[in-house]
């Protein structure tokens, strides 16, 4: 049996580390679903994508009544969901999400500010429904990690 060299070790170690704490780093997040929504789940992953954050979310249901195609409004308000503050960013430039073939809907958006930025401070995720559907919250989760 012959054994990795040092140098070779070493090498595999930079590797995986470099790996691990690349620029491309991601967080995915639970999204809780509000009163107004129980049982569903749902979720976002937030990736660097330059100076912005890019956000992929997978949302399992709405509430009954809500009309399709599925369109959805996204914030980020200052505050945590117990405690929401004022809107910092909307990311509704497109609203329209995706059906997935085993049930729930996917959408990405992304917001002007870094996502160092967005764990530094109290801020929260808010998925709402469009005003024809009630324009009401649905699902929201705190930024941390």
């Amino acid at each position: 049996m012959k054994l990795i060299t040092p140098s070779a070790a070493l090498i595999i170690t930079v590797m995986i580390y470099g790996c691990t704490t690349s620029s491309n780093q991601t967080v995915t997040i639970p999204l809780n679903a509000t009163p107004q929504n129980l049982g569903q789940i749902a979720n976002t992953t937030l990736a660097i994508q330059g100076n912005e954050t890019a956000f992929s979310f997978f949302i399992s249901g709405v509430p009954n009544g809500t009309l399709r195609p599925l369109n959805l409004y996204t914030f980020i308000n200052k505050g945590s969901c117990e405690r929401p503050g004022p809107v910092a960013y909307a990311m509704n430039d497109r609203i329209n999400t995706d059906l997935m073939s085993v049930g729930g809907w996917t959408y990405s958006r992304s917001a002007p500010v870094a996502m160092s930025e967005l764990f530094s401070g109290g801020y929260s995720v808010v998925v709402r429904t469009t005003p024809a559907d009630g324009n009401v919250d649905i699902f929201c989760g705190d930024i941390k990690q």
